[in-house]
């Protein structure tokens, strides 16, 4: 089959070769991909999981509000702002090589997270999860670039690199919740250590190790001009998307965009960049990028709501919630797997454009049913979305890591993770705030209720839950029903933003991959 037809533009390393180890023989190979997975499930598991542990560790460990959000916000501040220098330094040092520090650096802070004494060490903790994830992701998709040099091969490793991905964060809930049910908070943070033990003896052995021949030296100076860039940025979003201090965001974002400029003009003047930022300048690999940081907006977005609608309001257990959540994810990874066939005789432009429409339909079934107690349905369009998104990221992901030269592979591989976990934050920051900001302003709390408690309800579909059930039957039903139709009047909200931007990624993937063949 033919490659790819895509014109990269000239850089200095466009004519070197990645280092030729590779297993000798298929079954080395997809063993290989076997082993990779191990990271790639337990990462996207972390994303998901920690938000089911959150009412435990409020209750053991008495965080204050302002600590509960750098719990959960400290991890992908930290992971979205090194995801790019850490692809950097793997091609330099070795991909294997960085997946295994990073590797042992996760497990052994994940066994302190579990045993945090207090708040203010678990979000120290969190960081240094964040610090150590950076060096896993990027390392696991420049490496199956290398392993995997037979394009059709690599398009269906590709496949079940991102199928595991998305079916790690469905399945999250479900893992976090039957921890939850028999142990303490810290286990989630323990399940860390037995599956990366198990890479740590396998990698060795399957994986083999790559680099970039020719690497330049490393640049400290570019490393903290880019987590002067991306942490601003996500941090001034959140910050916006709460609607608590609009000034503060707006400048933390003006500050990040200022050092991205600097960091893209140092870039270009350096013979050896840290990242090669001449490879967007490949409309297939800038618009593969952007497909998947606007698809995963979407589907993390997604899945924050409908986890509170099918607990908050239809009242499921974590793990009821979780089952039917299932289907959509197994429908996810054969959508995933299936695509690798149908991209062999039809335009990846068309085949993603086609998938992202699908999407779209998933969020107009949602806007219909959400906040009215229809677990079934919302199943039926997590279903939807997931096929959508499932097939766009298969062909996004392997557009991202084949159009550019092999011995940049860590460093393409960086980009397509930081798309990943910005359009992650984004879909929870942005989306998430704009729910919460329309249940507030909708949600009306019955006469009567003590301010404490009536400041509670008006907060969060959780506040009003928590309210009511310490409530006279009639105060209680009239707060609950108030308190469902606002949330359920948000999700209308939210569903048109993830309409809208999975149609935009529709449209930008018909536009940039339009000169792309398979």
């Amino acid at each position: 089959m033919a490659q790819t037809q895509v014109t990269t533009h000239p850089t200095s390393s466009a004519t070197t070769r990645p280092v030729p180890a590779r297993p000798a023989g298929a079954g080395r190979r997809w063993a290989a991909l076997a082993v990779l997975m191990l990271p790639v499930l337990l990462v996207s598991i972390d994303n998901t999981v920690l938000s089911f542990a959150l009412p435990q560790i409020s209750e053991s460990l008495a965080p204050g509000g302002t600590q509960l959000l750098w719990i959960v916000d400290v991890y992908p501040l930290v992971l979205a702002g090194l995801l790019v220098p850490m692809g950097s330094v793997a091609d330099r040092v070795g991909r294997r090589r960085l997946l295994l520090v990073g590797a042992v650096g996760f497990a052994a802070v994940s066994a302190v997270a579990a045993f945090a004494p207090t708040a203010g060490a678990l979000i120290a903790a969190r960081a240094g999860l964040g610090f150590f994830g950076a060096m896993l992701m990027p390392s696991t998709l420049s490496l199956l670039r290398n392993v995997f040099t037979d394009r059709d091969e690599r398009r269906l490793a590709i496949a079940i690199w991102a199928a595991g991905f998305a079916a790690g964060s469905a399945v999250g809930p479900i893992v976090g919740g039957l921890l939850l049910e028999h142990f303490w908070w810290g286990s989630v943070f323990l399940l860390a250590v037995p599956v990366l033990a198990l890479l740590l003896v396998l990698a060795p052995v399957f994986v083999p190790e790559s680099r970039d021949p020719a690497p330049g030296p490393v640049d400290p100076v570019s490393i903290v001009m880019v987590m002067a860039a991306m942490v601003p940025v996500v941090f001034g979003i959140k910050t916006l998307a709460k609607g608590s201090l609009p000034s503060l965001g707006l400048a933390a974002i003006a500050v990040g965009l200022l050092m991205g400029v600097l960091f893209v003009r140092r870039q270009l003047r350096r013979r050896n960049p840290m990242l090669d930022v001449r490879l967007f300048a490949v409309p297939a690999f800038t618009g593969s990028v952007l497909v998947n940081l606007l698809s995963v907006f979407s589907l993390v977005g997604f899945l924050f709501f409908v986890s509170q609608d099918l607990q908050l309001v239809i009242g499921l257990s974590p793990v009821q919630a979780g089952l039917v959540l299932l289907p959509g994810t197994v429908a996810m990874v054969v959508a995933g797997l299936s695509v690798v066939k149908v991209v062999r005789r039809v335009r990846p432009s068309r085949v993603v454009a086609a998938g992202l429409a699908l999407s779209a339909v998933g969020y107009l079934v949602t806007a219909l049913v959400a906040g009215r107690g229809e677990a079934g349905w919302l199943g039926l369009a997590f279903v939807v979305l997931a096929i959508g998104v499932g097939s766009a990221e298969t062909v996004s992901n392997d557009l991202i890591v084949s159009t550019v030269p092999a011995a940049k592979a860590g460093a393409a591989s960086a980009i397509s993770e930081t798309a990943y976990e910005v359009g992650a934050v984004l879909g929870t920051a942005v989306l998430g705030g704009i729910l919460t900001g329309s249940y507030h302003a909708n949600v009306v709390v019955p006469a009567g209720v003590p301010a404490a408690d009536a400041a509670s309800a008006a907060e969060t579909l959780g506040g009003a839950t928590s309210v009511a059930a310490d409530l006279p039957a009639g105060q209680a039903q009239a707060l609950l029903d108030s308190a469902h139709a606002a949330f359920g009047s948000g999700v209308v909200v939210t569903s048109a933003i993830g309409f809208v931007a999975v149609l935009v990624a529709a449209g930008i993937a018909l536009t940039t991959l339009r000169d792309v063949r398979s």
